[in-house]
């Protein structure tokens, strides 16, 4: 018995490997050559990465149930925040934000095989060791809020390899939120990393929730470490409360 999970397992793998390369080579044009014609042009490739997302989804039997997206306002920027527990966290955030955004992304995403050229035409690329990085960054990500395009940042930092529910928020989305007075967005994805653990390749065929949190206007709070304990508590009780 333990053989033919082992061979179910192998197998699967193998398939989310082909679906996942075929079909982000096939999307690639899509994604990546709107970069070159701008920032509002990039709207194209959001279209393509979210029907990849969708085809991903549907062929390899992971699904994702997503709550809450009423809270998503038409029309309005937001800097959205998530917790961030896998890879698997991705497909499903793209279905779930109306529109296009950016995501800030950790350099070393570039290296990777395909996926780099990716990161490097849809994200805000920091390198985490350099001050002068972080803030070229995070005036970046002020400008696409300025063009009315959302950002978004997982403010755990990296993916959560801890027992906690969430580790400690940092404070770039929050001083990005003091000084454009854009709301705040929580989103929570609960169930992907049981089904691929961070760190590792197992990997698993069910469902992912995502849920939309209601915005959180940055003008109630007086102070950043303020809005950040309280955003942080918020998506804790999300989390908990669909567990």
């Amino acid at each position: 018995m333990k053989l033919i999970r082992t061979l179910f397992s192998t197998l699967y793998k193998i398939w989310v490997f082909l679906v996942f390369s075929v079909f982000m080579i096939l999307f690639l044009p899509g994604i990546i050559l709107p970069a070159f014609f701008g920032q509002h042009a990039v709207s194209v490739t959001y279209f393509f990465m979210k029907a990849w997302s969708w085809v991903f989804s549907q062929l390899t039997f992971i699904r994702y149930d997503i709550l809450g997206r009423e809270n998503i306002e038409k029309g309005k920027s937001y800097i959205y925040v998530s917790n961030h527990t896998s890879f698997l966290d991705l497909p499903g955030i793209a279905m779930t934000i109306r529109g296009q955004f950016r995501p800030l992304a950790k350099k070393e995403l570039l290296k990777l095989p395909v996926f780099g050229w990716i990161t490097r035409a849809t994200c805000i690329v920091v390198d985490r060791s350099s001050n002068e990085s972080r803030k070229k960054s995070l005036d970046h990500l002020k400008d696409i809020l300025t063009m009315g395009i959302n950002i978004l940042i997982f403010p755990e930092g990296t993916q959560n390899r801890s027992k906690e529910i969430l580790q400690p928020f940092k404070d770039g989305a929050f001083r990005i939120a003091a000084d454009t007075q854009k709301p705040l967005l929580p989103l929570v994805v609960l169930g992907a990393g049981k089904l691929m653990p961070p760190g590792t390749i197992k990997l698993r065929p069910g469902t992912i929730q995502v849920i939309v949190g209601k915005e959180i206007p940055v003008a109630d709070y007086s102070d950043t470490k303020t809005l950040r304990e309280q955003t942080n508590s918020i998506m804790r009780d999300m989390i908990l409360h669909h567990a």
